[in-house]
This record gives structure tokens, sequence and C-alpha cells, in this order.
């Protein structure tokens, strides 16, 4: 992406054999549920009425991260897993002979393939229940069963993979034979623009790293994918910090660190986390299904602006724009069409495209929606059946919504 003639990388936050690696997934908000049990109110493991606030200057700043930093990394881990890779003889003086394979066993039955180089993809986690229970992201485990973590006193598990979910880049995972692991709820309140944070990751495969910052944004919406909802933060995150958490002075995780902006593929302060709202809607079918459903429209919509709504000689329009209505979709049996303004879904408003999108989601496959339309200046209603949202990002050209 280039702006102002400097050439700009989205690298996501994890490394694989020490480089950063680049597909980026989508994100979608969906319905919200619980995480941690009925009832529990702990920080790492203990009551919350035994929790010390980080203590306050004047100006309202923590005056020291060192308490917090303390409690929260026995919550932090390291995440390992493997990924393969195809040996490629590119250049002329490294192409083997047909058939022959440098240091190959000539009486091998598969002689003459190319070796597999089996690579490590580094990125962090946290636990969020003593039982083993463990939040990364999706891209740091994907096409693995198993993985291996680190903990902060140097112990190594293997941890199986319960679930992912690539549109949120949320993976939970779990180690079996241990229920005292310290571990960390998630935020029930929003973080505001401003505020503290405390992040904790394992960068560069290094080991267990804290980092500080402020929340730079919410409803960030990058122009990756289809999310809009990223929290931004200037807290320095680095190859190996995804999946890490992002804490607040409380000690709560407000988001999950997923990706960064940057010229150099190192952190310029530009990071950006999936919110805890997020992150708690998908644990508990991760976790009961492995998977998570959504429901689907079909279409690529964006947000009324402004600047769109004095085109429309509306300027007090808000909702979602269709940009594109995927062929043989449930949008476009319903009737819907590009130009189309969503401007409520089941009676209730729609502000934007990022809303419209969470309230599509939270509802189940094969459900009947209804949808007020304003079309070249009439409005209507349109009753939409809902399809399922793919689970991969690209498995559809009209990025679904």
């Amino acid at each position: 992406m280039a702006r102002g003639g400097l050439v700009f990388i989205w690298r996501r936050a994890s490394m694989m054999g020490g480089t950063i690696a680049f597909a980026i997934p989508v994100i979608a908000s969906i319905a919200q549920a619980t995480v941690n049990s009925p009832g529990q109110t702990s920080f790492v493991g203990r009551p919350a009425t035994l929790i010390d606030r980080v203590a306050d200057t004047e100006d309202g700043g923590p005056g020291d991260f060192a308490d917090l930093a303390e409690k929260v990394q026995p919550t932090v881990i390291g995440v390992r897993s493997k990924a393969t890779a195809m040996r490629k003889f590119g250049a002329p003086e490294q192409r083997a002979p047909k058939g022959e394979i440098p240091g190959a066993d000539p009486d091998a039955p598969d002689r003459g393939r190319a070796p597999t180089l089996e690579l490590i993809n580094a990125g962090s986690g946290f636990f969020i229940s003593p039982d083993g229970y463990a939040v990364t992201s999706s891209h740091v485990v994907e096409d693995n069963d198993t993985v291996e973590i680190r903990t902060s006193d140097d112990k190594v598990y293997s941890a199986r993979v319960v679930g992912r979910d690539s549109w949120s880049d949320i993976a939970l995972i779990k180690v079996d034979g241990r229920t005292d692991f310290s571990y960390v709820k998630l935020s029930d309140q929003p973080p505001r623009v401003g505020d503290w944070v405390l992040t904790a990751g394992n960068p560069l495969a290094v080991g267990g790293t804290v980092t500080a910052g402020i929340i730079s944004a919410r409803d960030r919406d990058i122009e990756v994918g289809s999310a809009k909802d990223f929290i931004q933060i200037d807290a320095a995150i680095n190859s190996g910090d995804a999946g890490g958490p992002s804490f607040n002075t409380r000690g709560d995780v407000i988001g999950v660190n997923s990706m960064i902006f940057s010229p150099s593929q190192g952190s310029v302060g530009v990071a950006f986390a999936v919110p805890a709202d997020t992150v708690k809607a998908v644990i508990p079918q991760l976790k009961e299904k492995g998977a998570v459903t959504r429901g689907w429209l079909g279409t690529k919509v964006q947000s009324v602006t402004p600047e769109l709504a004095d085109g429309l000689g509306l300027s007090n329009l808000r909702g979602a724009i269709v940009a594109a209505v995927q062929d043989n979709g449930p949008a476009a049996k319903a009737g819907l069409r590009s130009g189309d303004v969503i401007t409520s879904v089941g009676g209730e408003p729609v502000k934007n495209a990022n809303e419209l999108t969470r309230k599509v989601g939270a509802m189940a496959p094969g459900s009947s929606i209804q949808l007020t339309v304003l079309r070249q200046g009439k409005e209507s209603s349109l009753s939409v059946t809902l399809g399922q949202q793919p689970n991969e990002p690209n498995a559809s050209a009209a990025n679904p919504r």
C-alpha cells in the first residue's frame, strides 16, 4: 500500500522461520457471550478483591507498570506451531538432475521428490481459565492439531487446538492435565481512546516481554478484509507477538494483538488488536464446536458517509450502502441490489456497515431477517433468509457480510 511516497506493509505479528507471516485473515464480529465461569471475577486465579490497582499519578496515568506486569506475566505463553514448505530449486545451478535429489536415498520409494522444510511459526497467547484453556491468533496455529507452548516459568507443554476462526483471527487451545494455571479475564468494558495499555508477548521468540502505550483509536477500519472494529494501540508490537494480550490498568484483557502497519517490517507504534468483545463471542463456539457459524447476506457494503448522504439528497441518512451483491446469494435471491441503502435490521436502526456486519453475523444461518431498504429515494422492506458465512475469508469473492 503506497501513501505519500512510502510503501507501507501489512504484517501479521507472528513469525515463521525468522520472517514475518504475510497473509491477513479478515475479521467479523458476532454475538456476545461470556468466557469465565459464572460469578467468577478473578484475576490471574485470585479473587478480584485482592488485586491492587496500579498506583495513579495526579494526571491519571500509571505511576508504575511493574506490579501489573508481575501479576499478568504468569498468564502469558509463547506458542510454537509447525509449518512445512517444499524446497524449490529455482535457480539453474540449484536445480537437481531429473529424478535425483542431493542426499536422497536412491533406493527410497519417493526418490526424486523435493525434500520438505520444517518451519516454526512462533507467536503468543494467554490462559483464560485455570484448567488450561488459552487464546492465541488463528494464523499462529493454522493447519495444526497440536502446538507447543512455553509458560513464563520456562516449562514446555503440548496443547491441542480446540478450534480456530479465520474471520476473527482467534484460536482456542487447551493444555490437558493441569487445573492450576494462572489466568486472566476478558474485559467487560471497552477501552477509551487515550487509556493506558500494557501488552505482553514473545517478540522475535526471545521470551516473555511487556511494552506499554495508549489506546490510539477504536473501531479502526484498516482496509484489510471486512473488519472495521480493530483497537489501535501504540505499544510496540513485533513479529512473534501475535496472539498476545493487551491489558488495561486493572489487568483485564482488552484485546488480542493481531497485526501491525509498518514501512519497515518492525514496530512503528501502529498496531491492531481484536477487541475483547469479539473474542468473548467467538470462544464459546470454538469450545463447543471447534468453529464459528455466522449469518451471511452475500453482499459487499460500505458505510454511508456524509458525502454519500449529500449525493443522495438526504443529509441525515445513516446506514450501509450495498456496493455489490453476490450472484445466487441470499441478498440476490431476496431482490437486494447494488446502490440500495440498508437502514435497519429487524426494525433496529443500522448506523454503519460495521454494525450491519455484527447484526447479521450474530444471527443463525437459515433464519429470516427483515431489512428496511432505501432505493431511489423510496423506502421498502425486504425479507432475507440468511445463508452461512464461509469459514475462510477468501472463500467468497463478494466479501460476504
